[in-house]
């Protein structure tokens, strides 16, 4: 492949809700690029299957399970895309991606506009600072209106967002769009919509179109003096012009261009490629900052420079069948084939065996790649979120946001002869996706996996059956439970042991107390002992003792949170007192506080988005409430209703049987984790008694 200069790069995600056309998307950009040659549906009767959802369970379920990897042409500019997963328990998947990308499509369905998910992915794109555009799809579905969809936007995710097409109709009837930029009507003929027709604006809606352009204009003036003087002046603005405008508006941050079309019908795609290149950044446009590790983690601008040396960020691992795929941005510098670099997180050096640009589950390989190029290694092996030099200095990029497990599943391999292949399955699961935690609980003496959702952990059993022939065996699912505290309790504690030679003497006093809600850790030691009552030296051991004492809470023995324990006072022995004396001491003392502490049981609430037809409403309502659920809110669009919810995850097992049992199969649901809370007082005393009950049969 001839080397394209760099400003002529696009690394761009396409990020949505479940079910807007995320995948259909992709298929069509890789058709219109001649990645490909024939377009395959997400559920295509020919059982293929769409390009980017490669694996077989994808395939079947249809829904993207991993983000994929591609790289197109499109006109003079290369593309490197990634198609993300839609479903909230595949989270993790959009942020690793958002992580290295440069720019983002934001997809919405035209029917439904901003949905529950939708949110979740705008948060991910302003974290990582990612300037994004947003694709209004599903224009032939009955329902469809981009203006509603263009007011979510604003409303919902606070975007200052302008539409840059016009719709030339909607629903059945919808035949193309008008290109507010350049002010002609762009229709799509052909099979597969290769062909473009450009006409005039048909006369009906002329006069609509020109006041979104007016709308635009206005807009994109806040950012570019020169369009804004333009503006206020009445002069006519060039079409270069306002797409510099756009574009500069765009990288801001503080604006989102606002394209429709039907990816299905093959309707406005080559103008989003259009978009994608006129006004996403290309990798030298984004600030990328690394901390240098020999200067006190001081921040660095790297420069996307060929010439400079070399850094590389490993996002994601895919451990396949002929060892580690390793994909790579590449933010600085040149690698090639042969080279060794270096593992800034562990200080060891690897060759680089193999370089391939992926095209989905396709390796296609290369001699080189340099500067804002996505790559993937294979044969290195490292963890997700490493950072590689090429040795001549020592830099770490910050890795992306991993949010915690929500809930827990004891699993175990149905005979022993599958325990091998249970371990590999586990170890390899476990470094592709860091959202996937596994351990023993050494009581139950069980291995349990812990993930985002139901849907989450269920992927994986069946991946381990399909891909390690071997069959599981899964319990119980449980919920993350915390314990904390409601007020301050103070302690006193002296542990005092005589035993032949030199004892153990050791007092703490001081108090527990609740930590602010907003209050980013979870524990807090403060210490504030004056005089020497505790020497200096026994400080660290007493902040050890009751970090031990907060994993495990004597209601349910689930981790305590939200407590900062402060300690004043003391005293020592000058002979007896040590170490293991200061630790026991304030383990005891954090349990002794803890009975008069008022503790209480948290409980993880999820924020639910149900839909269905209008006339379920008061069953899906009926069922929320049953689950201890508080409605948020609920709204009714094109004879569906959407109910938002809290509801608590420990009674939202078996809800996506309820719920499309009491839809005919029509009703829909995401949920994600919203916050924890503390458990109603009669549910918590019946909680407390069952652990009672489980520690007095195993004899604790």
């Amino acid at each position: 492949m001839t080397r394209i200069s760099i400003d002529k790069v696009r690394n761009i995600g396409i990020s949505a809700h479940i079910d807007s056309g995320k995948t259909t998307l992709s298929e069509r950009i890789l058709f219109y690029t001649n990645k490909i040659h024939k377009i395959e549906e997400v559920k295509g009767k020919s059982g293929v299957g769409a390009t980017m959802d490669f694996m077989d369970l994808e395939r079947e379920k249809g829904i993207t399970i991993q983000s994929a990897a591609t790289y197109c042409e499109w006109k003079d500019y290369q593309v490197n895309l990634i198609d993300t997963p839609g479903h909230v328990d595949f989270t993790i998947e959009v942020e690793r991606a958002l992580r290295v990308l440069d720019g983002a499509i934001l997809v919405l369905c035209s029917v439904a506009g901003v949905q529950s998910q939708s949110i979740t992915v705008d948060r991910q794109m302003k974290r990582y600072k990612v300037p994004r555009m947003c694709f209004i799809n599903k224009m032939d579905r009955a329902g469809a209106n981009p203006f509603r969809g263009l007011k979510m936007l604003r409303e919902k995710l606070g975007h200052n967002a302008h539409f840059i097409t016009y719709p030339i109709g909607a629903e059945d009837q919808f035949k193309g769009i008008v290109d507010l930029v350049t002010m002609k009507a762009m229709y799509f003929d052909g099979d597969n919509g290769e062909t473009i027709r450009i006409e005039e604006i048909p006369a009906d809606i002329l006069g609509e179109a020109q006041k979104y352009r007016e709308t635009l204009i206005a807009a994109v003036g806040e950012f570019d003096d020169n369009v804004g003087l333009k503006y206020i002046e009445g002069q006519d603005v060039s079409i270069d012009e306002l797409r510099a405008a756009i574009r500069k508006a765009t990288m801001s941050l503080e604006f989102t261009p606002v394209i429709m079309g039907s990816a299905y019908k093959n309707k406005g795609v080559q103008v989003v490629l259009d978009a994608v290149t006129y006004y996403l950044p290309a990798p030298g446009e984004k600030e990328n900052i690394a901390l240098d590790q020999n200067a006190n983690e001081a921040k660095i601008v790297l420069k996307s420079d060929a010439k400079a040396p070399f850094v590389g960020l490993a996002f994601k691992l895919d451990e396949g069948r002929y060892g580690q795929l390793t994909y790579m941005r590449i933010y600085q510098g040149t690698i090639q084939k042969g080279d060794f670099i270096f593992n800034s997180t562990n200080d060891r050096k690897v060759k680089i065996p193999r370089l391939v640009h992926m095209h989905a589950d396709e390796m296609n390989d290369i001699l080189e790649a340099q500067a804002g190029d996505i790559v993937a290694l294979f044969g290195v092996d490292c963890a997700s979120g490493d950072t590689f030099t090429d040795g001549t200095h020592k830099v770490t990029m910050t890795s992306m946001f991993v949010p915690n497990a929500v809930i827990s599943l004891a699993i175990a391999p149905k005979d022993k002869a599958g325990t091998a292949n249970f371990s590999k399955a586990l170890n390899k699961f476990t470094k592709e996706d860091p959202t996937l935690r596994v351990h023993r609980d050494e009581e139950s003496a069980q291995t349990i996996i812990s993930g985002m959702g139901e849907l989450h952990l269920e992927i994986y059993c069946e991946r381990i059956k399909r891909e390690y022939a071997c069959e599981v065996v899964v319990g119980k699912p449980q919920v993350a439970f915390r314990e904390t505290i409601t007020k301050r309790s103070t302690f006193n504690y002296t542990h005092k042991k005589q035993t032949g030679g030199s004892g153990q003497y050791g007092r703490v006093a001081g108090f527990i107390e609740p930590l602010p809600a907003d209050a980013v850790a979870q524990f807090e030691f403060v210490d504030e002992v004056v005089g020497g009552s505790i020497p200096r030296e026994f400080i660290s051991a007493c902040e050890k003792g009751f970090v031990e004492a907060v994993k495990e809470g004597r209601l349910i023995g689930f981790p305590i949170v939200g407590v900062r324990v402060t300690i004043d006072d003391g005293a020592s022995h000058a002979v007896d007192s040590s170490e293991q004396a200061f630790k026991t001491a304030s383990l005891m003392a954090f349990r002794e506080a803890y009975e008069n502490a008022g503790a209480a049981i948290l409980e993880p609430i999820m924020k639910l988005e149900s839909s269905a037809p209008e006339e379920f409403q008061g069953s899906v309502i009926g069922q929320i409430n049953q689950r201890r659920g508080v409605i948020l809110n609920s709204s009714t669009n094109e004879g569906f209703c959407v109910i938002e919810a809290e509801v608590p995850l420990n009674d939202m097992f078996g809800y996506s049987t309820d719920i499309r049992s009491a839809t005919q199969g029509k009703g829909e649901f995401t949920m994600e984790f919203a916050k924890y809370s503390i458990v109603p007082r009669n549910l918590q005393d019946e909680m407390v008694k069952k652990h009672q009950e489980k520690r007095a049969k195993e004899g604790k």
